[in-house]
């Protein structure tokens, strides 16, 4: 049982579950709206091992007090002889006052306002308020964060390492990497220097800035890095973090993880914590995202609003994970896009996806996993169930669709990531 305070809440919180990823958003009911009665949608569950969503959560109220088409940022090499401090191997690397005072003024503190709905007999909607963090990538105020932080916010409010306090407006997202950029309307503001994420080496220094519980704006931890690449599933997302055991609470998604030279090599977005099921207690274990794939996705995003360069077989996805009345657990497709390799190859709705390119495929972080690894214009093979016959189809991989290319406009530009729930007929509602 761990209590958490701000100036006018205590809430009490029990974690019983220490296997699962879920939110750390802990919202307020702050303006009661008009009551409703919605019919809940089935959702897929998912197996996954990490408390996440570090963005949110944790009431700010208190602590509230140019244009451009490109990121511009300052560029440094990485790599082990740099990022080491003179407190790990003698190096000639900079202290950790150092790293603070340097990156410091290019960390903000974001605090959002989300529209939450409640169930039940006194259902309703209602107004919440999560804080997180984010880095200057561009002079001009763009600025990098996670998706889970800014994601269905009504509004967001930026505060600078000054204090100055601006409303933000949401540039892209993207729920894959967990990465979004928003922007800010002010200038001559410092950017973080970014460095190299593909030279860093286990046991070099890593330096963790944001705004832990939404209150600490600033903060500053240290540790080392754990490991460079570690394969974690958030979300249905299969994702290649860095491992540190630099402290990370709630609040902290969206802040910079940085090396003994100040340089920016990821973003932070999950932490591990809590205790296991055998009852050892988990400490020191938190994630953050390579800032190469975080850059590159924020680059996009600027340009395009989305991620154009990620291949795509161009279909609406659903999981099922329980044996119904008229169909069998597995990944369904539940609509195919218009001008899609996936429309070209024939697929339809209800077909059930068993295997791409001859590996069995049962869930949408399976999918995910194999298609990360491929480009655009590769060909694929999947295998699926129609009417109870097993069919192949060669299907060639495109670019992500934009919005006004899909059949459901209003669904996400990456359909594949944001599975239409509840479409298919027959299956079980709540």
């Amino acid at each position: 049982m761990s209590e958490y305070r701000n100036s006018d809440h205590t809430e009490q919180i029990t974690e019983t579950q220490y296997t699962e990823i879920k939110p750390a958003y802990q919202t307020k009911r702050s303006s009661r709206r008009k009551q409703t009665n919605p019919i809940a949608l089935l959702c897929a569950s998912t197996a996954i091992s990490l408390t996440c969503g570090l963005g949110g959560g944790w009431f700010a109220a208190t602590h509230l007090g140019g244009a451009g088409s490109t990121v511009v940022y300052q560029s440094s090499a990485s790599g082990t002889s740099q990022t080491t401090s003179t407190a790990v191997n003698g190096g000639t690397s900079m202290t950790i006052a150092d790293v603070a005072a340097k990156a410091s003024p290019s960390t903000v503190e974001i605090v959002t306002e989300v529209t939450a709905t409640s169930y039940g007999f006194f259902g309703g909607t209602y107004t919440t308020q999560a804080a997180g963090s984010g880095v200057i990538i561009s002079a001009d105020g763009y600025i990098i964060t996670n998706n889970h932080v800014v994601e269905d916010a009504n509004s967001i409010s930026v505060t600078l390492y000054d204090g100055k306090t601006y409303t933000a407006e949401l540039v892209g997202t993207d729920a894959k990497t967990d990465i979004a950029v928003i922007k800010i309307n002010a200038g001559n503001l410092q950017p973080a220097t970014v460095g190299d994420s593909s030279k860093i080496a286990a046991g070099d220094t890593a330096v963790v800035i944001g705004n832990p519980l939404g209150t600490l704006g600033g903060s500053v931890t240290s540790g080392i890095i754990s490991a460079t690449s570690r394969e974690i599933v958030i979300g249905n997302e299969s994702m290649e973090l860095i491992q540190t055991n630099a402290t990370i609470n709630s609040g902290n998604s969206g802040g910079g993880l940085f090396d003994g030279n100040g340089n920016l090599i990821g973003i932070v977005n999950a932490k591990d914590s809590g205790t296991t099921s055998s009852g050892a207690i988990i400490e020191g274990i938190g994630f953050a995202i390579p800032i190469n794939t975080a850059m590159n996705v924020a680059s996009e995003l600027i340009e395009h609003g989305y991620v154009t360069s990620r291949p795509t077989i161009g279909v609406y996805l659903q999981e099922l994970t329980n044996d119904t009345q008229n169909y069998k657990a597995g990944l369904y497709i539940t609509d195919v896009i218009t001008g899609s390799g996936a429309e070209a190859a024939g697929l339809q709705p209800y077909d059930r996806i068993t295997a791409i390119d001859g590996q069995a495929v049962s869930t949408y972080t399976d999918l995910s996993k194999y298609l990360r690894e491929k480009a655009i214009g590769d060909v694929i093979t999947l295998t699926i169930i129609r009417e109870n016959q097993e069919m192949t189809f060669n299907v060639t991989l495109s670019g992500s669709l934009s919005s006004e290319q899909t059949s459901q406009p209003e669904e996400s530009a990456e359909p594949e990531q944001q599975p239409e729930q509840g479409i298919i007929p027959g299956w079980p509602q709540p």
